[in-house]
């Protein structure tokens, strides 16, 4: 197997004038993920509710799965976000005050398809008993409406504060890109073993977009899990020597060092998060790369998000999935076919 970015025939890339974004013509995105997780966390993490008879608190935010981006074309602001959230609370009567209940909220659709108003935030409690029925009432139906409340707010920061920024990268990358017009060139660039960086841009003027993929493994979400995350298996469908440590903040490094990151998130048999990079990239872009592994009754079906991907890369970086990444697993593990 030849190594990721190596003489593979997926690594040719063509530029040309005529895919040039000039004026912002073509759709460019803007990652507001890292930004809307901090912002929801400020929101709601502490957030308190109060009445005569209750008073409760968000402590902590224990699912945030999704996506946030800005889009924008011909200079006009796109806002895309996603998010299935899941926080949790604990509250007392005030009467009992050393008798605390914890529950928690669950949000499934805050996204730009729903207003505000017509979110689903569904509330539980952890026990049963009369104080527990109150608190959970008293969430229902008062809880809830802060709780939306700031996510009105985190909605309305995403579109008036945040966009201060873009305008700015907006600006510049107008300019960068009549610049590059210009020049009128046309080059195809077959990737040699040097593994020379594929283009000149830097982190905050880069054009970007993200890459939604799906496939199902014929073994338990352990298994793949494993696969991922264990040195020797990782070793196995790579290939080739690699650096692992498979630990939030530990580092790995595969294909010969042109495939690095560090771990964001491990949820075992359930979600991996990772900072990823390819060698070739600009220096110091990472993009975000999301598993999410969810065992069925006979088979286990992954999905991967990335997001900040260079534009430029994101064909050849999909095929290089396929083949690096499912094609070698299935092929290694035998988990592309049933096991009887």
């Amino acid at each position: 197997m030849a190594k990721w970015g190596e003489g593979d025939p997926r690594w040719i890339v063509e530029e040309r004038p005529d895919a040039t974004n000039v004026n912002n013509w073509h759709w460019t995105e803007k990652n507001a993920c890292a930004w809307s997780v901090d912002k929801l966390k400020e929101l709601l993490v502490n957030l308190p509710m109060e009445s005569d008879i209750a008073k409760c608190k968000v402590t902590e935010i224990e699912k945030c799965e999704g996506e946030a981006v800005v889009n924008n074309r011909k200079g006009k602001l796109i806002f895309f976000y996603e998010w299935d959230l899941k926080i949790k609370w604990k509250g007392s009567l005030k009467d009992e005050d050393e008798k605390e209940i914890e529950g928690s909220a669950h949000i499934p659709n805050l996204s730009e398809e729903n207003d505000v108003s017509d979110l689903d935030v569904t509330i539980s409690v952890n026990e049963s008993n009369p104080t527990a029925d109150i608190l959970k009432d008293f969430m229902h139906r008062h809880g809830k409406e802060v709780i939306a409340q700031q996510l009105g707010n985190y909605v309305i920061a995403l579109k008036e504060v945040h966009p201060t920024k873009i305008r700015t990268w907006i600006s510049s990358s107008v300019e960068l890109n009549a610049t590059s017009a210009s020049a009128n060139y046309a080059t195809e660039v077959q990737m040699q073993t040097n593994n020379r960086p594929s283009n000149n841009a830097t982190s905050s003027n880069l054009y970007t977009t993200t890459l939604n993929l799906g496939h199902n493994f014929q073994c338990t979400a352990e298994e793949f899990y494993n696969a991922m995350t264990v040195l020797e298996l990782v070793q196995a469908f790579t290939r080739g020597p690699v650096k692992l440590e498979a630990e939030v903040g530990g580092k790995f490094e595969l294909f010969g060092g042109n495939i690095h990151g560090d771990f964001v998130e491990l949820v075992p048999n359930k979600k991996i998060v990772q900072r990823w990079r390819s060698k070739r990239w600009p220096a110091e872009h990472y993009s975000i790369v999301t598993f999410t592994i969810e065992q069925k009754d006979d088979h286990t079906e992954v999905r991967v998000l990335q997001i900040g991907v260079p534009q430029s890369e994101a064909d050849s970086t999909r095929e290089n999935w396929e083949y690096y990444y499912w094609d070698s697993v299935k092929r290694t593990f035998g988990f592309g076919s049933f096991i009887v």
